[in-house]
C-alpha cells in the first residue's frame, strides 16, 4: 500500500450463553435473540417450534408454539413475542425478560 493506509478488520464477538435462566432485551420489532451458544447447548439447531417460558417483571409467561426464526449465517434464532400477549402484559421493545425454559415442539 503507498499510502500507509491500512484497512482494521473488526471482530465482532459472540455472547457466550450456554444454559437458562438468560436475561436479554427485547427488540424494537419485539424479537428476542437466542444466541447461537445457548442454542447448540440446548440442541435446538433443527427445531422450527418451541414452547418458551419467560419471566417479565415477576410475571411467568408460557408462549406456547413460538415460530423460531433462523438467519442463513448463524445458529442464532429469534422469536417475536405475539401481540396478545404484548398487550395483556404490556410488554415493551427495550424491556428486560428472563428466558427460563425452551422446550421443542413438534
Amino acid at each position: 500500500m503507498a499510502s500507509g493506509i491500512s484497512r482494521v478488520r473488526r471482530v465482532r464477538r459472540s455472547m457466550v450463553i450456554t444454559k437458562l435462566p438468560y436475561v436479554t432485551k427485547i427488540y424494537i420489532n419485539y424479537q428476542v435473540l437466542i444466541p447461537a451458544s445457548l442454542v447448540k447447548a440446548l440442541n435446538i439447531e433443527n427445531v422450527t417450534y418451541a414452547n418458551i417460558t419467560i419471566e417479565y417483571f415477576g410475571q411467568e409467561i408460557t408462549l406456547e408454539k413460538v415460530k423460531l426464526l433462523r438467519t442463513r449465517n448463524t445458529a442464532s434464532r429469534q422469536f417475536t413475542i405475539p401481540k396478545e400477549i404484548r398487550e395483556k402484559y404490556g410488554i415493551k421493545p427495550l424491556d428486560e425478560i428472563k428466558i427460563k425454559s425452551i422446550i421443542p415442539v413438534e
